[in-house]
């Protein structure tokens, strides 16, 4: 072997990253070491994950891609490359984000993962009585069969032959696989007072004059005009239960069926978490969900339930908790699918690894939190036997408790000590403290940050000068004193998954913090039985929406008022005032730019000729509120906007409310034009806080809040739940960090572990007795906290 060939090869050590300008970046040049743990750290937007996911992620899966024929990449998604200079020593890339998985009500844990793939080959095999392929275990697949006549071509002569088939499901006939069936109060979508001209149906989308109304109102089937108290059976029966039938309603071909139908299809055949929140009000206030008393609730038909191994059907596994699943499969041996039951047993066991043993299979993946989403990702990499790859994670502390947080740690270096490339966004000081090289963004956030602060080791994080240098040891000292509570509300008896029949009482009036092991039963005690009561208003982890029409200024409604300000100042109606509607530039439709679509190439994205990318028609852009028009308004920051609507002419109380949210959750330097889809994950998580801040309601309940959030940004969190207490609001927070445990008033501690080892109370009582008595994991996490 030549060994100069061989010293060039082993020479390629480093990830070499030249001027980086994605997003925010302002054309860095980073270094980052092979084989090694790289933590990027830095405020929220300081442009972390557009280095690490939306630069070196972004660029190894698109050379990835291009290697494939141009027939394939025609089915995958285009990616453009990157806007960077030079990428140098990439390596195939798999990302690990901490997006929501999908929330389809057919995606469950084990479908997810490929568990259950596994587990129906399992009982497909040693099942009995035999009932079929893995196919008859699946809930997914239906129980068919037909028969007919088929032509084909046989010696020259057309033949015809009866052919028949049958393909043997495990789907339940009466849910289709869902599990649950659904029964609407008629009360709730219609006021039989009224006629469908005069807004009978009270469903959201079907307003008066719409064509869901029209196509009631038009069929023939019942008359438009008289009250739904007075149909006839049979028009009442076509309105609500009518099969589909085509028509022709004012010209336009339209399918027909009845009310009841329509909602199950459009809206009750969807995942409850995946709705739009009107959408999803509506369901809870008109529709009642139960367990299908068929199947109850397993998904499974009659057959698929008969077929047990060794006791057990595979419905009945697939509701174990995965860490007593996995005791049961090691007890299995039969030498005929001995490689098949030792694959399962070691992808139940990495889930027991990583901390998920408290989860089942049937579990459903949109009830699975932002945390558990992502750790369960990661259960197909923990026994990958590949090496110089290069794992990207964003933030996989996200919905951990202290104690799992060593666990997520050492299976972080287990990856690099295989030979792999690892790079974690990261705000958690105890994630952070186990890098080999520590890459620090900032200085700020948005417009302030993109330029890196700091290269080097823990150590010259700690002793640097940069924000998170300053802040890796802060620690949030115990209150002096504690509020007292003004009342309390009642929970008797809660039973929503693990919890054991729970009682206790809430405090109000102070800061209230519910903590405990992941799985422990938090968001099932908060969510299941404060959540839905009145005057509260819940702050959950789901993903907010937005394309990249969509920014601050429409997600928060915070255009609104500044629309009709405009409008009222230059006496011109307010749709001209959003790049949606009619102000719209015509060139690009109010995008700003101009899309082409190149086929399996990446399309070529360009800023409009005709409106220079500020979206707006020219005669709009002639309009102005104080000197500015809506362009130059929708490109000034949240600190800006406030100096703007404060005061003089440009006063708007309304939007002065919202913004003074906005900067309240530390948003202050994002720009109100700003893309929703170029947030970081941080920024998205607080624009979203700052929306709910402004519903109406007595007690506030807020889950992990400080996902995605820079040690220095916890203290003005911390500040902003005591002003909403100063207020005389109830402050409810289910959160692991200690800083917020610290700060609390009360805690309320489940455990004392996860799954059917939760469920119960193990602690109640101020900050201070749990540090004194100890009695639990938190207790002594806290405890450690206060005295590092």
């Amino acid at each position: 072997m030549n060994p100069v060939a061989a010293l060039r090869a082993d020479s390629h050590d480093l990830i070499r990253v030249h001027g980086a300008r994605v997003n925010n970046l302002r054309g860095i040049d980073v270094e980052i070491p092979k084989r090694r743990l790289t933590v990027f750290t830095g405020v929220s937007g300081s442009g972390k994950s557009s280095l690490a996911f939306g630069t070196v992620a972004a660029e190894s899966q698109r050379m990835i891609n291009e290697t494939y024929s141009a027939f394939v990449q025609g089915f995958m998604p285009t990616q453009s490359r990157p806007d960077v200079d030079l990428l140098e020593g990439l390596t195939t890339a798999i990302v690990v984000g901490q997006d929501r998985m999908g929330s389809n009500p057919r995606s469950t844990v084990g479908t997810a993962t490929d568990a259950d793939a596994l587990l129906r080959i399992v009982f497909s095999r040693l099942g009995r009585p035999h009932i079929g392929s893995p196919n008859a275990f699946s809930f997914n697949v239906a129980s068919i069969s037909g028969a007919g006549a088929v032509t084909f071509e046989r010696d020259g002569k057309k033949v015809k032959e009866r052919r028949s088939f049958q393909v043997t499901g495990g789907m339940c006939p009466n849910c289709e696989g869902l599990g649950s069936v659904s029964d609407v109060d008629l009360t709730q979508i219609i006021d039989d007072g009224k006629s469908l001209r005069d807004g009978a149906i009270t469903v959201p989308g079907y307003g008066s004059g719409g064509w869901n109304v029209r196509l009631y109102a038009e069929s023939g089937f019942v008359d438009p005009d008289k009250p739904v108290r007075e149909f006839t059976q049979t028009e009442l029966d076509d309105f609500l239960y009518h099969e589909p039938v085509r028509m022709k309603i004012a010209g336009i071909n339209m399918t027909y069926d009845g009310l009841i139908l329509r909602i199950r299809r459009s809206m009750l055949s969807k995942d409850r978490e995946s709705m739009q929140p009107h959408i999803r009000a509506f369901v809870d206030r008109a529709v009642t969900f139960t367990a299908c008393p068929e199947c109850g609730g397993t998904r499974l038909n009659e057959g698929a339930r008969s077929s047990t191994v060794a006791g057990i059907n595979i419905a009945d596994a697939c509701a174990m908790q995965i860490t007593d699943l996995a005791e049961w499969v090691r007890t299995l041996h039969e030498e005929s699918v001995a490689p098949l039951l030792t694959a399962l047993a070691d992808l139940l066991e990495s889930f027991v690894e990583i901390g998920l043993g408290y989860l089942s299979l049937n579990r459903a993946t949109g009830t699975l939190s932002g945390g558990e989403s992502q750790r369960t990702k990661m259960v197909r990499h923990l026994g990958s036997s590949l090496t110089d790859v290069t794992y990207v994670f964003d933030e996989p502390s996200i919905g951990m408790h202290p104690h799992d947080i060593q666990r997520m740690n050492d299976l972080l270096l287990r990856l690099r000590d295989k030979g792999n490339t690892v790079l974690v966004v990261e705000h958690k000081p105890e994630t952070i403290e186990i890098a080999d090289h520590v890459i620090d963004l900032g200085p700020g956030a948005g417009t302030d940050g993109g330029t890196v602060c700091l290269e080097g080791s823990v150590d010259d994080l700690r002793a640097g000068t940069t924000i998170t240098g300053r802040h890796l040891n802060d620690r949030t000292t115990l209150k002096e004193s504690v509020r007292t509570p003004s009342g309390a509300l009642e929970i008797r008896g809660a039973d929503t998954h693990n919890l054991r029949s729970v009682d206790v009482d809430v405090p109000l009036g102070v800061l209230c913090v519910v903590t405990g092991v992941a799985g422990s039963g938090k968001s099932s005690l908060i969510n299941g039985s404060v959540a839905g009561r009145d005057g509260v208003v819940t702050i959950d982890q789901t993903a907010i929406k937005g394309s990249r029409r969509s920014n601050p200024a429409t997600y928060t409604g915070l255009l609104d008022p500044i629309r009709k300000a405009f409008a009222k100042a230059n006496g011109v109606k307010a749709a001209l005032f959003s790049s949606n509607s009619e102000g719209a530039c015509p060139g690009c439709k109010g995008a700003g730019v101009i899309y082409t679509d190149l086929g399996v190439m990446a399309g070529v994205t360009s800023i409009c000729d005709e409106c220079d990318g500020q979206r707006f028609q020219a005669a709009v852009l002639d309009y102005e509120l104080a000197g500015r028009n809506i362009s130059e308004v929708l490109s000034m920051s949240v600190d800006e906007a406030r100096d703007f609507f404060g005061g003089g002419e440009a006063r708007i109380p309304a939007a002065l409310k919202i913004l003074d949210r906005l900067a309240d959750v530390g948003l202050g330097y994002l720009t109100l034009g700003q893309p929703l889809t170029t947030l970081s994950g941080g920024e998205r998580q607080r624009l979203k806080l700052a929306t709910h801040l402004g519903e109406k309601g007595g007690v506030y309940v807020l889950d992990e809040p400080t996902s995605g959030l820079h040690l220095a940004d916890i203290e003005q969190l911390l500040g902003m739940l005591d002003r909403l207490v100063d207020a005389g609001k109830s402050v409810i927070v289910i959160e692991h960090h200690q800083a917020v445990m610290a700060h609390a008033d009360w805690i309320i501690d489940l455990g004392p572990g996860a799954g059917h080892d939760g469920g119960t109370v193990v602690f109640d009582g101020t900050p201070s007795d749990l540090i004194a008595a100890r009695p639990t994991l938190t207790g002594k996490y806290l405890a450690a906290y206060l005295e590092s």
